[in-house]
């Protein structure tokens, strides 16, 4: 690892909390240089829904590069980009009754959210956006300004002006926050301006698992409507299926003003887009560009994997299916050592969290604990107490249930290791 440590920068962070040198991944196992085998339940912070090289996929690429297919063409039409859009709409759009243009941003999330935060602006004639304790948005300026977590807004010293935060659902416990929401909106002198729009996550990924009701996401859309609001859904984390449904938003029944997706979009390779309304569609032409704001080799791999798992319900299916056993087996770890630690098991789909509520430095002992144990998963909230269940929504039933007896034997090793330390105390 003297490599990295001399040549890459210190902010390098993954590197340290899983330190092998990985070679080879396939579906839900990653390989290290020396044959060790790890079951991935963080597939790239959500990125990698149909898991590490996935055979359609790699097919489906290497068939594309052979024919000397675009890769770099700008927002210049592309029988690439043609078929990926052809194919969202047919399988995305249309059987949900959504109607929404696309913009292909810069190929990250953080990309995307500036990208709608801009439009939002240019389009209601406000500068304010309102978003939610606990909220991740990127690391740019923009973004980083409607970022809730407090390590991520102290790397950069910048104006965060333009901005207003509200309570999430479940901030103060059994208070409807969005009580507290309206009471500002209604409130010309509350000091907060009428927004321009509304951005969240309908699950907070690293903000803890935090999940938002479908009752207080309906309400919200009812205060949007009312105050002629915009509604942002940021859906790079949790979108592309992470939920069960295609969008997280699907099970509320809502219908956003601006969609932001990233991730899984891309079928594993760097794609971001913007879904919004048409009436929406203000821009002059080449008024928001990028150089990389159409990556060809993803709109290839994207068609692919919504080809084949996206023309019926079997992939939201298996998701709800192993959604159980993922639950299940936390609860029951949670219930094994519940007269000693207070554990909270919550999520929605394949994005669950783990938080031991009485000890938040466990979940980093846990992470680290269970890599030992040949098991990646990593850690979110705003002081890294939660641990996060990300896996590929592909992974098979043996492996997950596998994965999920190493994470037990995990909790094991650590509660036995903190009661040991104890006795030594006296």
């Amino acid at each position: 690892m003297r490599i990295f440590e001399n040549l890459e920068s210190e902010v390098r962070g993954y590197i340290r909390s899983f330190p092998t040198i990985f070679k080879k991944a396939k579906g839900a196992i990653l390989t290290d240089e020396q044959g060790v085998e790890y079951i991935d339940f963080f597939a790239g912070a959500g990125t990698l829904n149909y898991g590490h090289n996935n055979e359609h996929i790699s097919k489906a690429l290497i068939e594309y590069l052979q024919e000397d297919g675009i890769v770099h063409g700008l927002d210049m039409a592309t029988t690439a980009k043609k078929e990926f859009l052809q194919t969202f709409e047919s399988l995305i759009l249309k059987p949900r009754n959504l109607e929404y243009k696309l913009q292909f941003t810069g190929p990250t999330g953080t990309n995307a959210v500036e990208t709608a935060l801009k439009l939002a602006r240019l389009v209601k004639g406000r500068s304010n956006i309102v978003a939610f304790t606990n909220g991740y948005h990127g690391l740019s300026q923009g973004a980083l300004a409607i970022t809730g977590n407090n390590e991520y807004r102290d790397e950069s010293y910048i104006s965060r002006t333009n901005a207003t935060f509200m309570p999430f659902d479940g901030y103060f416990d059994d208070t409807n926050t969005l009580k507290y929401f309206r009471k500002f909106l209604e409130d010309g002198s509350s000091g907060v301006d009428l927004p321009a729009a509304v951005i969240l996550e309908t699950i907070q990924g690293e903000g803890g698992i935090n999940v938002a009701s479908k009752e207080w996401l309906q309400e919200l859309e009812a205060i949007c409507r009312e105050f002629d609001i915009l509604l942002i859904v940021d859906d790079i984390q949790v979108g592309n299926g992470r939920s069960g449904e295609f969008f997280s938003f699907e099970f509320a029944g809502i219908t956003p003003d601006i969609v932001t997706l990233s991730k899984s979009i891309g079928g594993g390779l760097p794609m971001a887009l913007l879904l919004f309304k048409p009436q929406l569609d203000q821009w002059k032409p080449g008024e928001h560009t990028g150089t990389f704001r159409g990556n060809n080799l993803a709109f290839v791999a994207s068609k692919v994997s919504l080809e084949h798992y996206w023309q019926n319900d079997n992939i939201s299916k298996a998701v709800f299916y192993k959604e159980k056993i993922l639950r299940t087996t936390l609860e029951k770890i949670a219930e094994k050592y519940k007269d000693t630690y207070e554990i909270e098991i919550r999520g929605r789909g394949l994005a669950y969290g783990f938080e031991i509520k009485n000890d938040k430095s466990m979940a980093s002992d846990l992470s680290s604990i269970a890599f030992e144990e040949q098991l990646i998963v990593e850690t979110c909230g705003s002081e890294g107490q939660v641990v996060k269940f990300l896996p590929p929504l592909l992974i098979d039933e043996e492996l997950l249930i596998e994965g999920l007896k190493r994470f037990e034997k995990a909790v094991d090793r650590l509660i036995v290791e903190r009661k040991n330390n104890l006795k030594g105390e006296y």
